[in-house]
């Protein structure tokens, strides 16, 4: 009968090595969230409307044609309750 000691071990081995990378990709996480709130922070240090600068973020993620979309149904949707000249609905 062979021994299941060397299977467990390597299970446990691996098990442990999948955990620790997941916590070193969490620690190299939250430092990069910290260094982005402070670049953030310097934006508005220096004038700039960070909640602005978090859509320009957004916008840029979205592919042209997904953008276009969404900014002509918010046009549609600003004209229709009259916030914005230029339609009647």
């Amino acid at each position: 009968m062979e021994d299941p000691e060397p299977t467990a071990s390597f299970a446990r081995d691996q098990l442990k090595a999948f955990v620790e990378r997941i916590e070193r990709l969490e620690e190299e996480k939250k430092a990069i969230a910290d260094d982005v709130k402070d670049v953030y922070a310097e934006a508005k240090a220096n004038g700039f409307d960070v909640k602005v600068l978090r859509q320009v973020i957004r916008l840029r993620k979205q592919e042209p044609n997904e953008r276009q979309e969404q900014e002509a149904l918010l046009d549609l949707y600003l004209h229709a309750l009259g916030m914005i000249a230029g339609g009647d609905l």
